[in-house]
């Protein structure tokens, strides 16, 4: 697991010191990449969500590899809402390319939350995980109301 959290902040750290437009070479390019980043961090989410609820047996160290997953997901999809990606297959309002700051803004609150929730995982205290899980949910949920068609 180790290994694969290691691959994913190294291809991160490549991709986010690329310009977006070197990225993709097609807008469809960007929204699929953005889309497939997007799903992988909520399936971490998701597993996480499981056991802060009850719906799932609380398993530290399955949290804190999946909380370490998110965050580093969490940086990834950013860079393809460039140019020409509000168009095509997409939930993208938008508001995202109008409202570039206030996106922007909500971009980095998520990365910060994701960054505690990793943090706080780590302590494999579940109470703690409650809570930096549903501040977390919270940015989410905030920028789903802003800017994504349901």
């Amino acid at each position: 697991m180790k290994k694969l959290v290691t691959l994913v902040l190294a291809v991160a750290a490549a991709t986010l010191t690329m310009p977006a437009s070197a990225q993709f070479a097609k807008p469809e390019d960007a929204i699929k990449y953005r889309k497939a980043a997007l799903t992988v961090m909520a399936a971490h989410f998701g597993r996480i969500g499981a056991m802060t609820s009850g719906k799932a047996p609380f398993d530290a160290k399955a949290a804190a590899e999946n909380a370490e997953i998110v965050a580093a997901m969490s940086k990834l999809p950013w860079a393809a809402f460039g140019e020409g990606t509000d168009k095509g297959e997409t939930k993208a309002k938008p508001e995202i390319w109008k409202e570039q700051a206030k996106f922007k803004e909500g971009h980095e609150k998520l990365v910060g939350e994701t960054m505690k929730l990793a943090a706080v995982a780590k302590t494999g205290n579940l109470d703690n995980l409650k809570l930096a899980f549903s501040s977390t949910a919270g940015t989410c949920k905030s920028c789903h109301d802003a800017f994504r068609d349901k």
